[in-house]
């Protein structure tokens, strides 16, 4: 009999227990938090909106401005940015700023309304503003997911913590364990001391 499983026997039962117990709460923790995804998605959308929004209307001035000097934006940002006076060639390239923040910011948006359940993630990350992202998160109410696109992100969620769970902390405990164990004593068929 290997001696370590005499004293280890009462405590698989708990053991076992506590793993259920903690695969459980990992899975609505997985869910739980995964789930957020959505919404947090739907508030990004809404500040980059209102970034999107301010962003425009700065540039609507200086196309304003173009217009009424009977030239395109491009064609004033070139002769702001040829003038002599530092301070006014510094002005172009604020009105190119702003045109290509409103660009990207465009892009963003549409590529984020554009995308399916399944890219929307992957989409997030590719065109993601860090700082709209960061402005977002500080100020975010979780919500209860109502939404098709909840419920999948919310079992998602339980299979990721299950599979981390099992790669992380199952597989390496039980190999540990393997490793722990004393080496089983198997009975010899001819024993001297029982003559056999």
């Amino acid at each position: 009999m290997n001696p370590s499983s005499t004293w280890t026997a009462p405590l698989r039962p708990l053991g076992r227990a506590v793993e259920r117990l903690l695969d459980r709460a990992l899975c609505v923790l997985g869910a739980v938090g995964l789930s957020q995804a959505p919404e947090f998605f739907q508030q990004y959308l809404q500040r980059l909106g209102g970034h999107l929004d301010e962003a425009r209307l700065a540039l609507a001035r200086y196309e304003a401005v173009a217009r009424e000097s009977g030239i395109t934006l491009a064609q004033l940002i070139e002769t702001t940015r040829a003038q002599a006076a530092a301070p006014v060639a510094r002005l172009g390239d604020v009105m190119a700023e702003a045109l290509a923040r409103v660009q990207k910011l465009e892009a963003a948006e549409a590529a984020l309304r554009g995308a399916s359940l399944w890219e929307r993630p992957f989409v997030f990350l590719r065109h993601v503003d860090t700082d709209i992202a960061a402005r977002a998160w500080a100020v975010f109410k979780p919500a209860v997911p109502v939404t098709t696109e909840g419920l999948v992100y919310a079992v998602v969620g339980m299979a990721l913590a299950l599979a981390l769970y099992q790669l992380l902390v199952v597989l390496p405990g039980r190999a540990l364990l393997r490793r722990l164990r004393w080496p089983v004593v198997k009975a010899d068929s001819a024993d001297p001391r029982t003559g056999g």
